[in-house]
């Protein structure tokens, strides 16, 4: 579904679900948004993550943006994956 482009900071964009079923250290596991992008990630709770709007968008200048989520646990050596995202931007002010 397209974020409209007027979209407040703090809008959820996306709810994702991420789990290890190793226990301890290893079982614990971070995510990141790759690259850089007016997208974060926030922890809803245990394994439970919102993709959401950290700055303003212009469909003018981006209209659709590629993001990448990657999780990695705590093991030795880590374990890595990653989801790829898209998030289609919408024109408000368009007739």
């Amino acid at each position: 579904v397209p974020v409209p482009e007027d979209a407040p900071v703090g809008t959820v964009v996306a709810l994702l679900s991420v789990s290890d079923r190793d226990s301890g250290p290893n079982g614990r596991v971070r995510c990141a948004v790759w690259p850089a992008s007016p997208f974060g990630l926030e922890s809803a709770f245990a394994g439970s993550y919102s993709l959401v709007l950290r700055e303003a968008l212009d469909r003018e200048r981006v209209s659709e943006y590629e993001v990448e989520v990657r999780a990695e646990d705590g093991g030795a050596p880590a374990l890595r994956a990653r989801r790829g995202v898209r998030v289609p931007v919408s024109d408000v002010n368009d007739n």
